[in-house]
């Protein structure tokens, strides 16, 4: 006698077929929107205020303002020579940028990005980072392997916190603890932001060149984006990694949306590498979605779950020399574009 809920063979057809294209549709992000915005000069970072809808983008002399949901121009920030990273500090109304080249940090007014003043930070300050605990802001600065603390309401230097090595990016959990990539040691590096000190470094077994760094602040965890195209996904309070995932190449920043569960890793071979958080130690790839070539650093936007990308048109790479091994590839002229990659 047949059970009465025995399962057909055209049900368990129909369930397999579901599940196959549940898994085909992956993450459903593509690019939706592009602005075209020109000009000259390279770029790095990007930091976007959702509460305000700018994007702010670092471009070699300036940062550019734009708004994030028509891609129109907002404002110029100005003499900012080797621009890396943009940091806001929202209730005290204002932003700090590093000016690798110049070796300061300029501070500008929030609402009228009036400049307000610089100050002197170490070598090549690259990543800036706001940490609300302390009220601090910190440059993690790349050719003198330390960090500058500076108090964020007063616009003054508190010290300096000696690295291990070449810092890349950082993170705060908002609860007294600050978390910086050390690129050239492959580890990662916890700090206590009101003492300034350096309180654990952890290897990362695997990881080439951590660049891009993002945090999980309710598991606490921290999502690397590593030179060798993996993620390690490590444990913020114990330094242990718990699960390392593919990711694609080039790879020069990273995010996490805690509302969906998902984090992602930008790279210049023109993929956005899309990460599926099951639990807090279980991870999938859930997506690589196609952006374009040179798109290596990306801004999450918390209010729409968008992610920004930007990169432009290149010309051909130039032969090395002694002086440039390594040469980039000319931007071609008012190229530059801005992705927006959503559902």
């Amino acid at each position: 006698m047949k059970h009465l809920y025995a399962p057909t063979a055209r049900v368990i057809l129909v369930t397999l077929l579901l599940i196959g294209l549940a898994l085909a549709a992956g993450s459903g992000y593509h690019v939706i929107k592009t602005y075209k915005l020109g000009g000259d000069g390279g770029w790095d970072y990007l930091t976007l205020d959702s509460a305000s809808r700018r994007l702010y983008i670092s471009r070699a002399t300036h940062v550019m303002v734009i708004d994030a949901d028509s891609g129109k121009s907002v404002g110029d920030i100005t003499d900012t020579p080797g621009v890396h990273g943009i940091a806001l500090a929202p209730e005290l109304g204002r932003g700090f940028v590093s000016n690798g080249r110049e070796g300061t940090i300029s501070i500008f007014e929030l609402d009228s990005l009036k400049p307000l003043g610089k100050i002197k930070a170490g070598d090549n300050p690259d990543a800036i980072l706001y940490d609300p605990a302390s009220k601090h802001v910190f440059a993690f600065n790349g050719k003198s392997h330390d960090a500058t603390a500076i108090d964020a309401a007063k616009g003054t230097v508190l010290g300096t916190i000696k690295l291990d090595g070449k810092p890349e990016f950082a993170v705060s959990d908002e609860k007294g603890g600050v978390f910086v990539n050390i690129e050239d040691k492959n580890e990662l590096t916890s700090l206590d932001p009101n003492k300034l000190e350096v309180k654990a470094r952890w290897p990362m077994p695997g990881c080439d060149e951590p660049s891009g760094l993002a945090i999980d602040l309710k598991n606490r965890r921290l999502f690397a984006g590593c030179g060798n195209k993996v993620m390690p996904i490590v444990d913020a309070d114990s330094g242990k990694v718990v699960s390392t995932q593919p990711i694609c190449e080039g790879v020069d920043a990273t995010a996490f949306d805690a509302d969906n569960g998902l984090a992602f890793a930008s790279c210049g071979d023109g993929n956005l590498t899309v990460i599926r958080q099951d639990s807090a130690d279980k991870y999938s790839v859930a997506d690589t979605v196609p952006t374009k070539k040179g798109a290596r650093t990306l801004a999450l936007d918390s209010k729409t779950h968008q992610v920004f990308v930007v990169t432009a048109d290149f010309g051909p790479r130039p032969a090395p020399t002694a002086d440039q091994p390594r040469p980039r590839p000319p931007v071609l002229p008012d190229s530059f574009v801005v992705l927006v990659v959503g559902k």
